[in-house]
Order: C-alpha cells, then sequence, then structure tokens
C-alpha cells in the first residue's frame, strides 16, 4: 500500500518536477484543464468508494452523470474549459470547486503533466494537487453521478493495454482498474502520473495515444 505522507508528496514533486513538461499550441481548438487530485483514504470510511485496494494515497475520479449532454457515463477527473482571463490553474481548481466542493488553493500544487489533445477538440493541461486528508465531497448532481477514490497502489499495480483500431494508426490506451477499463483522454492523464509521477519514468509521452471510436464526439 503506498501511503498518503509527506514524503509522498516529495516524491512525486520531484518526478513531476523532473518532467520535461510537455505543452501544445491550441491551434484553433478550446483550452481545458483538469484537476488530479490526491488525498487521503479511510478503508473503513470510504471502503465502498474505492476502485481497488482500499486505504493509503488515493485520487479522485469521477463518473460522469448519465444525462449529460457530451460524454454522458464515462469516467472524467474534475475539470473543463478554460474562461477567458484564466489560467490552467485557475480554470482547474475553479472546476474542482463546482463539481466536488473542494476548495484549494495553488499551494496545493505538486506539479503538472503533459497536454493531452482530445478527438472532439480541445488541449487538456493536467494539474496534479494535494488534496489532504479525506476532504468533504459535495459532488455536483448535474455533472457528476459518483466519485471514486482509486488507490494509487492498484493504479500502479495497473496492467496498461494498447490495442489496435481500424479508424486509428495510433495506438488506443485501456487502462483496467477494477472491472472497469478507463481510456483516454482520463486514462492517458492517469497513465502519465502512473508512469512519470509514481515510477519516475519521466521520458513517459502520451499524447500519441488515442481515444477509442465513442470519445470522438
Amino acid at each position: 500500500m503506498i501511503e498518503f505522507n509527506d514524503s509522498l508528496r516529495a516524491a512525486l514533486a520531484a518526478n513531476l518536477e523532473a518532467l520535461q513538461r510537455r505543452t501544445l499550441a491550441l491551434d484553433g481548438r478550446r483550452h481545458a484543464a483538469v484537476a488530479v487530485v490526491v488525498v487521503d483514504s479511510d478503508p473503513l470510511r470510504h471502503a465502498d468508494a474505492m476502485l481497488g485496494l482500499a486505504g493509503g494515497a488515493a485520487l479522485l475520479l469521477c463518473q460522469r452523470a448519465a444525462d449529460m449532454s457530451q460524454h454522458a457515463g464515462q469516467w472524467a477527473l474534475p475539470g473543463g474549459r478554460v474562461e477567458a482571463g484564466e489560467t490552467p490553474l485557475e480554470a482547474a481548481l475553479r472546476e474542482l470547486d463546482e463539481e466536488l466542493g473542494i476548495r484549494l488553493g495553488p499551494r496545493s500544487v505538486i506539479g503538472w503533466l503533459d497536454d493531452y489533445p482530445t478527438r472532439s477538440g480541445y488541449v487538456i493541461t493536467p494539474v496534479v494537487l494535494w488534496g489532504g486528508s479525506d476532504p468533504a465531497l459535495r459532488p455536483a448532481d448535474n455533472e457528476v453521478l459518483a466519485v471514486y477514490r482509486v488507490s494509487l497502489q492498484t493504479l500502479v499495480d495497473a496492467e496498461p493495454r494498447f490495442i489496435a483500431i481500424p479508424e486509428s494508426d495510433r495506438p488506443v490506451l485501456q487502462l483496467p482498474l477494477d472491472n472497469h477499463l478507463i481510456h483516454a483522454p482520463t486514462g492517458a492523464v492517469l497513465y502519465q502520473l502512473r508512469q512519470v509521477g509514481l515510477l519516475g519514468r519521466t521520458g513517459e509521452r502520451v499524447d500519441h495515444l488515442d481515444q477509442p471510436v465513442f470519445a470522438w464526439s
């Protein structure tokens, strides 16, 4: 089990700082930001809301509401469009507050991951945040069906799959967590967190990984 402590935060920060982060020009695409929130997870209180081994450090993963106009029911990290005048960090913090009721500030930043380009016309900038010990969650009913704590140990133990599809010459990522398959873009962000942040493989890139066809629009 990966313990939630200051040493974990320091190791994550060092590994993410060593990543020569790749930023992408928008080139007509819209800009979005997502929050990868690392928290403590109490196995007694949250066993029914865990993906993988309960206890220790975890990250927050959402399932989108079933009646949303786009990507309904899909797995997602808290986040959304970067509004005019906002920085990606400001957008990620705002969306985290709006979607999960968690208010964090700039001091919570652990580090950043590579930009990821989506088939639906976005460039997503992921920021990794320290969410503290067992933060209270207030999911927005109109956006979030459920929130799960994904054990970081489970993320490390996951065996990523790279599959070919006839519609693309790029590999499609499938990240298995319990009985679920997490695809890009969310899966790409989590995969790079695994490779870079947790395993220290600071040369790992994800912008070449494709999404399944159902996520293209």
